[in-house]
């Protein structure tokens, strides 16, 4: 579901996944094209009121692997050794868009100047959980959607 969807579904959770997510750098898990290792990119995801996009170079791996699987996770790490603000999780399918309207509303939401060579992919959202640390114990929230 999109990411409107979701936040309809479970807004407080939204709200923290955008506040540790929008704008900052997170970290997106692919499969290779063998389907045999997990791969890690340093990303910076764009959330607009309703959808969660990223932006790639045209020739970046983790472009080709969602092309190949579409599954994703998406993970924001701790600020600091106490957990910060927490850390937030995001999993679910990527699809390329090539929509004008869509690529406009995701260069409008975005921190950043997108190159116009960059693709374009919109995330949908199964599953979110956000985890945060009191005195280092941990603590998490989670949301999935009914349709996994």
């Amino acid at each position: 579901m999109s990411w409107g969807t979701f936040s309809g579904k479970a807004p407080a959770l939204e709200a923290a996944g955008r506040e540790r997510l929008a704008g900052r750098v997170s970290y997106l898990a692919t499969t290779t094209a063998a389907g045999s290792a997990p791969r890690v990119h340093p990303v910076t995801p764009i959330i607009s009121g309703e959808r969660l996009f990223l932006f790639m170079e045209p020739a970046s791996p983790k472009g080709r692997d969602l092309e190949i699987d579409p599954r994703y996770a998406l993970h924001c790490g701790v600020e600091d050794d106490a957990g910060g603000a927490g850390e937030f999780f995001v999993s679910g399918t990527a699809q390329r868009t090539t929509d004008p309207a869509l690529r406009l509303e995701a260069v409008a939401a975005a921190s950043y100047a997108p190159a116009d060579r960059y693709v374009l992919f919109h995330l949908l959202v199964a599953r979110a959980t956000l985890r945060t640390y009191i005195e280092g114990v941990p603590r998490s929230e989670s949301w999935r959607s009914s349709t996994e």
